[in-house]
């Protein structure tokens, strides 16, 4: 059976191209779809912007400076959360790793840590912080990593909603996860409060780099297939307030902290009741283990 699918909004890309694209409601997953979805070949270009700041180290603007800080709090959240999984081996895969900041904290904590990272840029800077003993690796692609299972943790902070072919990569993420082993998904929400604020303006839809976009329902089905259960969803907290003030940069042509301040602290009150903050970080298991 085909899903249903309906126009829900069009929105730009304010990052490269300024071009526009189609979000498709899934009616079946509850999830949206970006349309067109460029071809592999033109994908990398997307990403192409000294503003994408996940590829750089970047501190010029006060968003940068921002973004720096935040990241410091969120990777010692997430830190504390891997070390909460009792493991055999400590071996971690961070697909996305980006510059590598987060392998690098997992490292120091005595973890055994591999990266994947298809951004040239990125993976080098990945690299260079992780060179010395012991050696971490850092692929480009997932499919260059043995077949067996492996880790004890994978983790994919904000990275799921860009692969293409979803299916097939949550397969790729199975195999290489042991059997007692767990998979650590965050994404944006987009029935969140700031979601349905911005609408077109709201930055976590990122088209096109972000080709899905993901609900509750639509998580636990997609991994359902793969017989793969969520055991518990997390807010991130700081996430609305970051994506608020892009958000306002989209839609008014300059950051209006206080008002960015005040949607994002709104969002988060309102999902207190709702369970719909900006980003969710989902738990999950093998159901056959």
């Amino acid at each position: 059976m085909i899903p249903k699918k309906s126009h829900y909004l069009t929105v730009e890309d304010y990052t490269v191209s300024n071009k526009k694209f189609d979000l498709l409601y899934n009616e079946t997953l509850e999830m949206l779809v970006t349309f067109p979805q460029p071809k592999a070949e033109e994908l990398a270009g997307y990403y192409e912007s000294d503003d994408y700041i996940s590829h750089t180290d970047s501190k010029k603007s006060v968003t940068d400076k921002l973004y720096q800080i935040v990241k410091k709090i969120a990777l010692a959240s997430k830190l504390k959360r891997i070390n909460s999984f009792k493991t055999a081996n400590k071996n971690l895969l961070d697909v996305g790793c980006g510059t590598g900041d987060f392998l690098l904290t997992c490292k120091n904590d005595g973890w055994k840590v591999t990266g994947v990272e298809p951004n040239t840029k990125a993976r080098i800077s990945a690299e260079n912080k992780l060179s010395g003993e012991p050696a971490s690796e850092i692929y480009s692609e997932i499919n260059q990593l043995k077949n067996e299972s492996q880790f004890d943790i994978i983790t994919l902070w904000h990275v799921l909603e860009h692969v293409p072919n979803l299916d097939i990569y949550i397969e790729a993420l199975k195999s290489r996860l042991k059997p007692n082993g767990t998979l650590i998904v965050a994404v944006p929400n987009f029935k969140s409060y700031d979601a349905n604020y911005y609408k077109q303006f709201w930055a976590a839809y990122d088209v096109p780099r972000h080709l899905w976009h993901f609900s509750k329902k639509s998580i636990q089905g997609l991994f359902a297939k793969q017989e793969m259960s969520v055991v518990k969803i997390s807010p991130m907290i700081f996430d609305s307030f970051y994506v608020s003030l892009l958000s306002e940069n989209y839609k008014n042509g300059k950051s209006n902290f206080l008002k960015a301040f005040y949607i994002g602290l709104a969002s988060n009150l309102k999902a207190m009741r709702s369970e719909e903050y900006s980003s969710l970080i989902y738990i999950i298991k093998n159901t056959t283990y």
